[in-house]
Protein backbone atom coordinates (compact mmCIF):
# COMPACT_ATOMS: atom_id res chain seq x y z
CA UNK A 1 0.00 0.00 0.00
CA UNK A 2 1.36 3.26 -0.96
CA UNK A 3 1.76 6.27 1.40
CA UNK A 4 0.29 8.81 -1.40
CA UNK A 5 -3.34 8.03 -0.41
CA UNK A 6 -5.74 10.96 1.65
CA UNK A 7 -6.01 9.69 5.42
CA UNK A 8 -10.01 10.87 5.05
CA UNK A 9 -12.14 12.05 2.10
CA UNK A 10 -15.61 13.68 2.72
CA UNK A 11 -17.41 11.62 0.13
CA UNK A 12 -16.48 7.76 -0.73
CA UNK A 13 -16.56 8.46 -4.51
CA UNK A 14 -15.43 11.53 -6.43
CA UNK A 15 -16.53 13.07 -9.98
CA UNK A 16 -14.22 12.60 -12.86
CA UNK A 17 -12.16 16.06 -12.60
CA UNK A 18 -10.62 17.45 -15.85
CA UNK A 19 -7.23 17.41 -16.50
CA UNK A 20 -7.66 19.61 -19.55
CA UNK A 21 -7.23 23.60 -20.04
CA UNK A 22 -4.56 25.64 -18.28
CA UNK A 23 -3.05 25.43 -14.66
CA UNK A 24 -4.63 28.41 -12.94
CA UNK A 25 -1.45 28.87 -10.21
CA UNK A 26 1.73 26.53 -9.56
CA UNK A 27 3.03 27.71 -13.13
CA UNK A 28 6.13 29.16 -11.95
CA UNK A 29 9.14 28.18 -9.44
CA UNK A 30 8.39 29.41 -5.75
CA UNK A 31 10.69 27.26 -4.11
CA UNK A 32 13.34 25.90 -5.79
CA UNK A 33 16.31 26.62 -8.85
CA UNK A 34 14.63 24.08 -11.43
CA UNK A 35 11.76 22.16 -11.81
CA UNK A 36 10.11 19.59 -14.02
CA UNK A 37 6.68 21.51 -15.65
CA UNK A 38 3.76 19.48 -17.30
CA UNK A 39 3.24 20.48 -20.68
CA UNK A 40 -0.11 18.46 -20.99
CA UNK A 41 -2.67 17.87 -18.98
CA UNK A 42 -3.05 14.15 -17.21
CA UNK A 43 -3.77 12.46 -14.15
CA UNK A 44 -0.31 11.38 -12.28
CA UNK A 45 -1.31 8.37 -10.53
CA UNK A 46 0.31 7.53 -6.53
CA UNK A 47 2.36 4.76 -7.81
CA UNK A 48 4.11 6.93 -10.49
CA UNK A 49 4.78 10.17 -7.48
CA UNK A 50 6.33 7.91 -5.62
CA UNK A 51 8.69 6.18 -8.42
CA UNK A 52 10.07 9.95 -9.17
CA UNK A 53 10.26 10.71 -5.49
CA UNK A 54 12.28 7.46 -5.28
CA UNK A 55 14.21 8.19 -8.28
CA UNK A 56 14.61 11.98 -7.46
CA UNK A 57 16.06 10.26 -3.61
CA UNK A 58 18.41 8.02 -5.04
CA UNK A 59 20.09 11.19 -7.27
CA UNK A 60 20.45 13.12 -4.08
CA UNK A 61 22.22 10.98 -2.05
CA UNK A 62 24.76 10.02 -4.40
CA UNK A 63 25.23 13.54 -5.25
CA UNK A 64 25.41 14.35 -2.23
CA UNK A 65 23.48 17.42 -2.46
CA UNK A 66 20.36 19.17 -3.12
CA UNK A 67 16.89 19.29 -1.94
CA UNK A 68 13.46 18.63 -3.55
CA UNK A 69 9.78 19.47 -2.83
CA UNK A 70 6.66 17.63 -4.28
CA UNK A 71 4.05 20.23 -5.35
CA UNK A 72 1.32 17.80 -6.39
CA UNK A 73 -0.62 15.25 -4.34
CA UNK A 74 -3.04 12.59 -5.36
CA UNK A 75 -6.79 14.04 -4.18
CA UNK A 76 -9.07 12.08 -6.79
CA UNK A 77 -9.82 8.27 -6.74
CA UNK A 78 -10.55 6.46 -9.61
CA UNK A 79 -12.82 3.83 -9.64
CA UNK A 80 -12.70 0.63 -11.85
CA UNK A 81 -15.79 -2.35 -11.97
CA UNK A 82 -13.77 -5.55 -12.52
CA UNK A 83 -13.61 -7.67 -15.74
CA UNK A 84 -17.09 -9.27 -17.28
CA UNK A 85 -19.73 -7.49 -14.96
CA UNK A 86 -22.71 -6.76 -16.22
CA UNK A 87 -24.15 -3.11 -16.54
CA UNK A 88 -25.84 -1.71 -13.76
CA UNK A 89 -25.10 -2.58 -10.30
CA UNK A 90 -23.35 1.22 -8.81
CA UNK A 91 -20.02 2.23 -9.29
CA UNK A 92 -16.91 0.26 -9.26
CA UNK A 93 -14.57 -0.01 -6.04
CA UNK A 94 -11.39 2.21 -5.66
CA UNK A 95 -8.61 1.30 -8.34
CA UNK A 96 -6.06 4.10 -7.61
CA UNK A 97 -5.73 7.66 -6.38
CA UNK A 98 -4.16 10.60 -8.66
CA UNK A 99 -3.32 13.76 -8.74
CA UNK A 100 -5.24 16.39 -11.13
CA UNK A 101 -2.33 18.06 -12.92
CA UNK A 102 -2.98 20.89 -16.18
CA UNK A 103 -0.82 22.24 -18.56
CA UNK A 104 1.78 24.54 -16.84
CA UNK A 105 1.91 22.75 -13.71
CA UNK A 106 5.20 22.53 -11.95
CA UNK A 107 5.09 19.67 -10.53
CA UNK A 108 8.47 19.11 -8.71
CA UNK A 109 11.42 21.13 -7.87
CA UNK A 110 14.71 21.11 -6.95
CA UNK A 111 17.59 23.81 -5.34
CA UNK A 112 20.77 23.63 -3.91
CA UNK A 113 21.93 21.24 -6.61
CA UNK A 114 24.40 21.98 -9.51
CA UNK A 115 22.92 22.31 -13.30
CA UNK A 116 24.33 19.39 -14.52
CA UNK A 117 23.15 17.01 -12.26
CA UNK A 118 19.65 18.86 -11.69
CA UNK A 119 19.54 18.39 -15.83
CA UNK A 120 20.32 14.71 -15.25
CA UNK A 121 17.60 14.31 -12.16
CA UNK A 122 15.21 16.43 -14.43
CA UNK A 123 15.79 14.14 -17.50
CA UNK A 124 15.31 10.75 -15.45
CA UNK A 125 12.38 11.36 -13.37
CA UNK A 126 10.55 12.74 -17.34
CA UNK A 127 10.71 9.15 -18.26
CA UNK A 128 8.15 8.07 -14.91
CA UNK A 129 5.90 10.40 -15.48
CA UNK A 130 3.00 10.27 -18.42
CA UNK A 131 2.93 12.81 -21.54
CA UNK A 132 5.84 15.17 -22.78
CA UNK A 133 7.51 17.24 -20.15
CA UNK A 134 9.72 20.41 -19.93
CA UNK A 135 12.43 21.45 -17.94
CA UNK A 136 12.10 24.65 -16.03
CA UNK A 137 15.38 26.72 -15.18
CA UNK A 138 14.28 29.92 -12.81
CA UNK A 139 15.46 33.53 -14.58
CA UNK A 140 17.10 35.36 -11.86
Amino acid sequence: MSILIPRKTKYSFSHKTSYEGKAKGNKVLSWGEYGLQIQVGAWIKNNQIEAVRKVIVRHIRKEKEGKMKNNIFPHLARTKKPLEVRMGSGKGSIDNWVAVAKSGTIIFELKEISKEAAHQILKAIAYKLPKNKKRDKKIK
